[in-house]
């Protein structure tokens, strides 16, 4: 039961989390994506490679899709902590991952110099499904481990 509300919480607070950036104004957010940018590039020079695709444009695509594979990971992780049938759950799941991209990009369209935009949505969706993935990965992964825990028991 306790599994259930922190579940619920961080995936509320991550979700809120999420509609804040989209809250802040264009040159607030900017600022955010350039700062992100020079650490990204710091990294490359360091590592001694020369990587001039890598924009702020990259930056932006690249955090809405992050930011939205650790949604899905999250919706993974918090649905079957509700007690959710599997169908329910899938369904929820399939929702949420639909219609957070879609009031995200929403709330954009009243925020000075944001604007909504079908592409980022789309990011956003395919964000959601990869983090369900890694989802499903990471529990079959765990599945195994365990499976292979009792079978050496066993001997």
């Amino acid at each position: 039961m306790k599994k259930k509300y922190i579940w619920t919480a961080v995936t509320v607070i991550y979700v809120l989390f999420i509609f804040s950036h989209s809250l802040k104004p264009s040159n607030v957010s900017s600022e955010d994506s350039g700062r992100v940018l020079e650490l990204v590039q710091k990294a490359f020079e360091l590592w001694e490679i020369n990587a001039p695709w890598v924009t702020e444009h990259v930056i932006r695509k690249a955090a809405h899709f992050s930011e939205y594979a650790l949604l899905g990971i999250l919706l993974w992780n918090c649905l079957p902590a509700c007690g959710f049938a599997p169908q329910v759950r899938w369904l929820i799941h399939l929702a949420a991952g639909c219609v957070i991209p879609l009031l995200d990009e929403t709330i954009q369209l009243f925020v000075p110099g944001r604007s909504g935009q079908v592409g980022d949505i789309w990011i956003d969706c395919f964000g959601v499904v990869f983090g369900t993935l890694l989802g499903a990965a990471g529990l079959m992964v765990r599945k195994q481990a365990m499976n292979g825990r009792i079978k050496r028991r066993a001997k």
